[in-house]
């Protein structure tokens, strides 16, 4: 053999080796003593007055021959309480602030009708209210987040609806509740002042927003005295930044318990494409959105660093999903859309931001729980399936209240004409059992991956793992197969000498658990 083959032959087996090792992506986790705490309440969920969410998806009236306690859905129940919902939001959205909260108490057969202008424009009867929302909040073992009326309500008719669910003496408004057959308060700690006050609320300015903000919060008072009212003021739509700066600047810290942010993974506002028959660039454009959640998050908490330094203001995702075009033949005001793998995905890489933003990003809600938008279950009269984002949600509940684990990787790309994103995202907690969890995301189409975590340093010695996956992106549940799409045991990974290899199959969700 020639002297100059043999080189070339060498320098062909040394690149290809550089390559095969670079498609190895190294992540180092640190075990920190001083980490911060992932709050549960980023799993939590939202349940709006739109389309069939309320009403067919929680609340089917106690005479409904399908099985409920209090006229809500046993089954959904139950499910949500497997998933353990730490807080539910409620009653919007856009129908908040138009939602006046005395024609939902007393006697069905004597509360007034209104129209949902927002959602169809259906006639809303009141039959769920303030009583059955914050009783099934009992019922399924979860905080209530409510949502006040700012945008065509009053401060006296917020300040009196904190008083009727919070007061326990005797005043007019618990007097009120009393005669409607609740004695003890609920104590509702988490409240909304308005929703999407740029928008639905009543497109006011930032600066305008504000002085409203510290009227109502003024008046909003800690009936419990157990520590003060969680007030959250109606944040930024994305990418706003000067909303979060105004509010931030103008509110005095100590009336101001959270900031919300809104963001959808929406491709197109005028054309969101199929919830099912989507192409590949479709999905890539979808993921290319959900992962601007990063940038939104980081740049929202800068600002807020500066005005608290100490993180003592929570920021609050309480609207975020992905959004496209209804089912065929279903109202377009009810938002009911079917959910697949790319919202198993979507779920994942959401959660994983959340999760190592945990310092700031202390309250999350998923749009919506039931029937609507990026839902974990679906009803259709007696039937209900769970989505696989439900799945992810579930598998994820691991890191609620657990201690975060920074780490540190360079992730490969996923590549689309001439296109990028990173492929992998990842998350790890240690929980107050001593159990180390890690939830790991490959968000390429096509393309397993490869992953090496260094374990000696945790003292992890042995590992277990589940995983959500499926032959097409484009997969999901329905009604006549629920169980198509659940997750199963993953035995994809090695464990040898203190190290972890893991092959993550292309657009699947695992969560390991080391011991």
């Amino acid at each position: 053999m020639k002297k100059t083959t043999f080189l070339l032959l060498l320098l062909t087996f040394c690149s290809q080796f550089m390559v095969a090792q670079k498609e190895t992506t190294v992540i180092t986790l640190k075990n920190t003593e001083n980490a911060t705490t992932i709050n549960k309440n980023i799993y939590g969920h939202f349940a709006e007055h739109l389309g069939r969410c309320v009403y067919g998806g929680f609340f089917v009236g106690d005479t409904s021959k399908i099985p409920n306690t209090a006229g809500v859905r046993n089954d959904v129940v139950t499910a949500l309480k497997d998933l353990k919902i730490p807080n539910l939001r409620w009653p919007g959205g856009c129908f908040a602030d138009t939602y006046h909260w005395k024609d939902g108490i007393g006697p069905k057969e004597q509360r007034p009708t209104i129209v949902n202008q927002w959602w169809g424009g259906v006639t809303e009867d009141n039959s769920f209210g303030t009583h059955d929302f914050l009783n099934m909040c009992e019922l399924l073992g979860t905080e209530p987040y409510l949502a006040g009326n700012v945008g065509s309500g009053t401060v006296q008719e917020l300040a009196d609806w904190v008083q009727y669910v919070n007061f326990a003496g005797k005043s007019p408004m618990s007097d009120l509740r009393v005669k409607n057959g609740r004695k003890e308060p609920w104590k509702v700690k988490i409240w909304g002042v308005g929703n999407e006050a740029w928008g639905c609320g009543g497109n006011m300015t930032a600066d305008y927003y504000a002085g409203e903000y510290r009227k109502y919060a003024t008046f909003m008072s800690d009936w419990t005295n157990t520590g003060g009212l969680m007030r959250v003021a109606s944040g930024a739509n994305s990418g706003d930044y000067n909303w979060t700066e105004t509010l931030m600047k103008n509110i005095p810290s100590n009336m101001l318990g959270g900031v919300a942010l809104h963001h959808y993974s929406v491709i197109d506002w005028k054309k969101k494409g199929d919830a099912v028959d989507f192409a590949e660039d479709i999905y890539f454009r979808t993921m290319t959105e959900a992962l601007k959640m990063e940038e939104l998050v980081t740049k929202h908490s800068a600002i807020m660093d500066k005005y608290d330094p100490k993180k003592k203001i929570a920021l609050v995702v309480d609207e975020w999903g992905g959004w496209y075009e209804v089912e065929k033949g279903s109202n377009p005001g009810f938002l009911f859309q079917q959910n697949t793998m790319r919202d198993a995905v979507l779920a994942g890489t959401t959660l994983n931001i959340f999760n190592n933003h945990a310092d700031r990003v202390r309250m999350a809600n998923l749009a919506q729980c039931v029937n609507v938008l990026q839902a974990v279950i679906l009803t259709d009269k007696t039937k209900m399936l769970l989505t696989p984002t439900y799945h992810v949600m579930k598998m994820y509940n691991v890191h609620q209240d657990a201690t975060l684990i920074p780490l540190t990787f360079e992730s490969p790309l996923y590549t689309l004409n001439d296109k990028n994103l990173p492929a992998i995202n990842v998350s790890a907690s240690k929980d107050a059992k001593g159990l180390t969890h890690i939830s790991l995301v490959n968000i390429d189409s096509k393309k397993e991956n490869k992953i090496e975590i260094d374990l000696n340093a945790l003292g992890i010695k042995t590992v277990s793992g589940s995983i959500l996956s499926s032959s097409k992106l484009q997969d999901h549940n329905t009604f006549d197969n629920p169980t198509k799409i659940q997750p199963i045991a993953f035995k994809g990974f090695e464990v040898k000498k203190g190290k972890l290899t893991v092959n993550i199959p292309p657009f699947s969700v695992i969560t390991l658990e080391g011991k």
